[in-house]
């Protein structure tokens, strides 16, 4: 019988593949959302071997249903944006709390996942940051090269916001990836 664990990525994953939007990775399409969850769930890993139940699963569930929200239902700007982000977090760690309902977690496990979900308490809660390091990597390894060339004007300021975020030992694994020769100035940039 399957455990409780593969039971939650399973329908987390399955939730994700409906995602219309897709994302190119090395030849090959994914449904966005899914190919995000599982680099998301690759970097906890990597930055936390020993990673706790909780944390696994708000990495498979993080941005779950992303696309079901839409940034364009809000007004532009800051503050329609940050409205959009606050209310997007709600719905990932709704769903995600009904699913681990679903598959039998206790309330104490589900709000451990809902908490990091949240981002509550970042740089106090280990769990919350390694999560807060893996996002800006997924960012950095697999969405930075093609976001720049849009923003230039913006992509330092935004660099510094998602470079302060992390900590040192996330700063580590994002001076380590490989950027083209232009990417890397703006990340040298943000660094100064």
């Amino acid at each position: 019988m399957e455990s409780r664990l593969q039971q939650a990525f399973d329908l987390f994953d399955a939730y994700n593949k409906n995602d219309p939007n897709t994302f190119e990775w090395e030849g090959k399409t994914y449904p966005q959302e899914y190919f995000l969850a599982m680099k998301l769930y690759e970097w906890v890993l990597q930055l936390k071997p020993d990673a706790h139940e909780a944390l696994l699963l708000a990495s498979r569930s993080q941005h779950i249903g992303r696309w079901e929200i839409a940034r364009e239902q809000y007004p532009e700007g800051r503050e329609g944006y940050l409205k959009w982000r606050r209310e997007l977090a709600g719905f990932h760690a709704d769903k995600a709390a009904e699913i681990l309902k679903q598959v039998g977690y206790d309330d104490a496990l589900i709000q451990q996942v809902t908490t990091i979900i949240l981002k509550k308490k970042i740089k106090v809660d280990p769990d919350v940051q390694t999560m807060e390091n893996a996002l800006c990597l997924v960012f950095l390894a697999y969405q930075y090269e093609d976001f720049y060339p849009k923003y230039t004007d913006k992509i330092v300021t935004i660099l510094k916001k998602s470079l302060l975020k992390m900590d040192a030992h996330g700063h580590r694994f994002a001076l380590e990836l490989p950027y083209s020769t232009e990417g890397q100035r703006y990340i040298q940039e943000a660094l100064r």
